[in-house]
């Protein structure tokens, strides 16, 4: 039947999702429990994003208004796209406090929404969150969440006259929601400062817990959007001291993420084999979806105990130990550019970032002032398919270009854009040369498919070459180990001295050329100005320092 209480569900979610994201960081900062990784913030801002996604989704079908779908059909809609949009502890208990207010409405079609359903439904959700955690630890968003409701039912036992008739006006409507609201984050704020109490590790690093501190902030958003004015004020909390400790958790290296749909799926099967492969660990949903999270050091066995039990979608795989420096990192900023301790603003967050794989600490550098985000790809040049996973997860962006810099990454990139629940696309640079020639054509606030045709364009106009010492003898017999091989693309051109074979590809790749490209690599025998004595004329030189090991110089011509 149709709702207009709908109407109002998604000013709320919206008016949530805004006040959440103006103090982000700041929930970032507060973040050292289960592991100081500095995402609680993000991850429940994602979890309210897939929220407000799906009730817009909804409502474009048939150009249907909100007002227009069934209570029942929103509800669930809503549950399942906050469970599959989850990330992180903060971000998979936020979706079961949102699936078990959901139950609750849904349980009641046609009631009006008014402080007493309100009540049952935040009863509900701290139920749900609370039976969805293995060992819940008290001090954190479950027990605020928990005294928030038991408000609320005080509240409510001592009003004359909770119900609302079913004619009640929408304004006296929004008002008395917001009015018990209030209430419940008075006493929100106030479970919130008792959680250093109750959990050793927050009194040790200074804060409040990151996630009940956000669950205060996403209520007073609701009551924002219900009167349409400013939300009720909240009090602001220092960040953790940089020297905190670290959970236990810490000793696993990623956070895993991934949804698992099928049939007659059942959580318990699957957590004592998650709990030998990690910590942390969360499965919640029914027996058509399970969202599943833990800290592990191989995301590959842990999405293999559901080998045939469902497909695996919606992965996404964080790199704590990375999280962890970014945001030590920052609090170090913070605390040196000001003494009151308040977080910088967010930084804008782009359609489509880059994630390209590097060796060389210039080549690092290089990479970076162009805007991309750097996975260090080590002698080999040859991430994992969890640490490409990692490296995609880091990237500020809605929708990434992956640069793979090595036919030998290409299928682990393929592979993660694949099982990312971002929007990937992988541009074939074969080379770390030809992903700075394709990076050119990054244009932040287009689609990632759109950046990657025009990367793809720009490589068609590229020749790329190389000099680096032989590690081995040629069966040839053309050189020995440690002269120069020169190459133009894959084939080998070249071969001797330094100076001459470098001279060689240069002259070879000069025709035709408007821009050679020389990237000097780690202990090239030849300095800039060597370098420059060799270029053939009529063409531009461009040299830079990039440290790459096993090659001299990486080359490329425009």
């Amino acid at each position: 039947m149709s709702d207009p209480s709908l109407v109002r569900f998604r000013v709320a979610v919206e008016g949530a999702l805004a006040h959440l994201e103006s103090r982000r960081e700041e929930i970032n900062d507060l973040n050292v429990f289960p592991v100081a990784d500095g995402d609680t913030g993000d991850n429940m801002a994602l979890t309210l994003r897939a929220c407000l996604a799906e009730v817009d989704r909804l409502a474009a079908i048939e150009d249907r208004g909100v007002d227009d779908i069934d209570r029942q059909e929103i509800v669930d809609s809503v549950a399942r796209a906050a469970l599959l949009g989850a990330r992180g502890n903060s971000g998979v208990i936020l979706s079961q406090l949102i699936r078990g207010a959901a139950e609750e409405l849904a349980s009641r079609p046609g009631e009006l929404v008014d402080p007493v359903l309100i009540g049952a439904a935040m009863a509900r959700a701290a139920q749900r969150a609370y039976a969805s955690v293995r060992e819940p630890a008290e001090g954190t968003m479950l027990t605020v969440m928990r005294d928030m409701a038991a408000a609320v039912a005080s509240e409510l036992a001592h009003m004359p006259d909770p119900r609302l008739r079913p004619d009640a006006d929408p304004r006296d409507q929004n008002r008395r929601i917001a009015d018990i609201l209030e209430r419940a984050i008075v006493a929100g704020e106030q479970s919130v400062k008792r959680g250093p109490e109750l959990l050793p590790v927050l009194k040790e690093a200074g804060v409040v817990d990151a996630g009940g501190y956000a669950v205060t902030v996403v209520f007073a958003g609701v009551v924002a959007a219900l009167r349409g004015e400013q939300a009720p004020e909240l009090d602001h909390h220092a960040p953790a001291r940089v020297t905190h400790p670290e959970h236990e958790s810490a000793t696993f290296r990623y956070c895993t993420n991934f949804a698992v749909t099928g049939a007659d799926l059942r959580a318990g099967r699957f957590i004592d084999a998650l709990e030998r492969l990690g910590d942390s660990v969360l499965v919640v949903g029914d027996s058509a979806t399970l969202k599943v999270h833990l800290h592990t050091d191989d995301p590959e066995r842990a999405i293999a105990v559901f080998a045939g039990a469902g497909d695996v979608s919606h992965l996404d795989v964080a790199d704590m130990r990375v999280q962890v420096e970014q945001r030590d990192a920052r609090l170090i900023r913070v605390a040196a550019s000001n003494g009151d301790g308040a977080a910088p603003p967010a930084a804008h967050t782009s359609v489509t970032g880059v994630l390209a794989v590097t060796a060389g600490a210039g080549m690092r550098v290089l990479y970076e002032s162009m805007g991309a985000h750097v996975l260090e790809g080590g002698q080999t040049l040859n991430p994992s398919t969890h640490e490409l996973l990692a490296g995609i997860h880091e990237v500020p962006a809605e929708e990434v270009v992956v640069l793979p810099n090595s036919s030998n990454v290409f299928m682990a990139a393929e592979r993660a854009a694949e099982l990312s629940d971002k929007a990937v696309r992988v541009v074939a640079s074969g080379s770390q040369q030809a992903g700075l020639s394709a990076l050119v054509a990054l244009m932040p606030d287009a689609s990632a498919a759109d950046n990657a045709d025009a990367m793809e364009a720009a490589l068609t106009h590229l020749r790329t070459g190389a000099v680096a010492p032989a590690a081995r003898e040629d069966a040839q017999g053309r050189f020995a180990v440690g002269d120069a091989v020169g190459f133009v693309d894959d084939e080998i051109v070249a071969w001797g001295a330094p100076g001459p074979t470098l001279e060689a590809v240069l002259q070879a790749l000069a025709p035709g050329a408007e821009l050679l490209t020389c990237i000097a690599g780690d202990g090239a025998p030849l300095d800039d100005d060597g370098v420059a004595a060799l270029a053939p004329g009529g063409v531009e030189l461009e040299l830079s320092e990039g440290g790459q090991p096993s090659y001299w110089w990486l080359l490329a011509a425009e």
